[in-house]
């Protein structure tokens, strides 16, 4: 076999991984690689984009805060799913650490809400890079269904390139982090030490969204729910498992040092943006809606706004890139082990680069199919759920990490945090249950009760659902899935 093939993670027996011999995935990414991938899919960009302005609004500047909050909780969250990646470096990430720490139903939950997660992602960032597309090329007018039809379009690029296979995504994610790394550390640079109009004491103004005790528990907390959807997706690297050179190594390192990357450029372009911001009260009060570019271009001219809204088309297609192709990796796992409808099909490889399409295919279909009800309410619903299937597929390894660990069966693999391994554990238990539950909160922000309470009902739906379709998928007398022996697999397994 080509040195650059795989048939089964290194020290895993192939016959474990359910694997065939036509099924041989090929190992094309390294530290670089990886990381590029975990940091487009978390992205800077979409990180300080997506939240900033709806955080100035529901806490005021103090909303900053939220930021630090939440990366120290997901880098907690990183630790442990470094340790689980070293153990099991396996396609599906999240999918694969949950199903061998407690079983394989716990698995295939846990894949259900990732699966759904970031697919309806795909949808919001297709659709949100459509519309920054539109404004740089000048047009106007444009109808709900023609914009649709241009998201659909953004969607279509990005799944070609994984299509394609691990070369054409590699170069489009490095020009892509450039671009961000740039347009990220050059606004922060420029707008905080240059064009700073405020004192650093705005941060600790909740702009009268409320005062003390009220302020903490009502607004920021609002503010920490909206800022968890600015660091996901580091986990991402932990997808491709399988196409990583030297992955237990490698991956443990790659997801942290994407996500302190990006967390560290979004705090300081956020910073430098809230400091020069030329009228706080006409944000507070929803009159500007875009205040990012807004300063920018109060700031440094009108002839920024273009380079802006291009730097926002790559920053948002990128990660749509990254997002899908964890997405696939992780439905072509579970086809793999035969637990999905259409396994023979979403479970099959292609081209010379041996990629998940009929997967990336699946993706394209459910994520175009809902760009198209976008103009209604019930699109909010859906995208409303793509941050909780995040933290829920987070929520559900790290507590199987620290169900083993009170058990006393934990065995760490080769890159273990040591000593610190269960506090750490227990942390990011704590977190990602609080962060759970406060982004599923139910908040009068919409105006409209089950809208309100959308991410509870559609988590309600999705769940019936699923416990329809996993009965079908482990129903008596059904074959067992391909792969139960790997919920033992030690690295001394294998010959290893």
């Amino acid at each position: 076999m080509p040195e650059n093939t795989t048939t089964a993670p290194p020290g895993l027996p192939a016959a474990e991984t359910g694997t065939t011999a036509g099924e041989e995935l090929k190992q094309q990414y390294t530290l670089r690689s990886a990381f590029a991938l975990a940091f487009s899919d978390v992205s800077p960009i979409v990180g300080l984009y997506g939240v900033f302005a709806l955080g100035v609004v529901t806490a005021g500047p103090a909303f900053w805060w939220a930021f630090p909050v939440v990366l120290v909780g997901q880098l907690l969250v990183s630790g442990v799913f470094g340790e689980l990646v070293s153990r099991w470096p396996l396609q599906g990430s999240v999918y694969q650490w949950a199903r061998h720490l407690i079983g394989p139903r716990y698995g295939w939950f846990t894949n259900w809400a990732y699966m759904w997660g970031l697919t309806l992602a795909l949808s919001a960032l297709s659709y949100a890079a459509s519309g920054f597309l539109i404004e740089a090329i000048g047009l106007t007018g444009v109808s709900g269904t023609t914009q649709a039809l241009i998201a659909l379009g953004v969607l279509l690029f990005g799944s070609a390139a994984n299509m394609i296979g691990g070369r054409v995504l590699k170069v489009l994610l490095y020009c892509s982090l450039a671009a961000e790394l740039v347009a990220t550390l050059g606004i922060g640079i420029v707008l905080l030490f240059v064009h700073r109009e405020h004192a650093f004491s705005t941060l600790l103004s909740g702009g009268d969204t409320a005062h003390g005790a009220q302020w903490l528990f009502g607004p920021f907390l609002g503010a920490v729910a909206m800022a968890g959807w600015s660091f996901v997706g580091f986990e991402s690297a932990g997808s491709i498992a399988e196409e990583v050179k030297e992955s237990r190594r490698v991956l443990p390192k790659a997801m942290p040092l994407a996500l302190a990357a990006v967390g560290l450029l979004v705090m300081f372009a956020s910073l430098g943006i809230l400091l020069a911001m030329p009228d706080i009260a006409t944000v507070l009060s929803g009159k500007d809606a875009d205040p990012v570019s807004t300063t920018l271009q109060t700031r440094l001219g009108s002839s920024t706004g273009k380079a802006l809204l291009i730097t926002l088309v790559v920053g948002f297609t990128a990660s749509l890139m990254a997002v899908q192709a964890a997405v696939s990796r992780s439905i072509w796992a579970g086809a793999r082990d035969r637990v999905i409808p259409g396994s023979r099909l979403l479970g099959t490889l292609s081209g010379p680069e041996r990629v998940p399409r009929n997967a990336i295919a699946l993706t394209v279909v459910v994520a175009g199919s809902l760009l198209f009800i976008s103009a209604s309410k019930i699109y909010a619903l859906l995208l409303s759920f793509a941050n909780a299937g995040f933290y829920l597929s987070y929520a559900l390894p790290v507590l199987g990490a620290v169900y083993v660990r009170l058990r006393g069966t934990w065995e760490p693999g080769e890159v273990s945090m040591g000593r610190w391994g269960t506090p750490v554990t227990f942390a990011a238990g704590a977190w990602v249950v609080f962060e759970s539950v406060n982004i599923a909160w139910p908040r009068a922000l919409n105006g409209v009760w089950y809208l309100d309470w959308g991410l509870l009902i559609m988590t309600g739906v999705l769940g019936v659902i699923g416990v329809l379709v996993s009965r079908w998928a482990f129903r008596p007398g059904r074959e067992a899935p391909a792969a139960p022996a790997l919920r033992a697999v030690a690295l001394d397994e294998g010959g290893a």
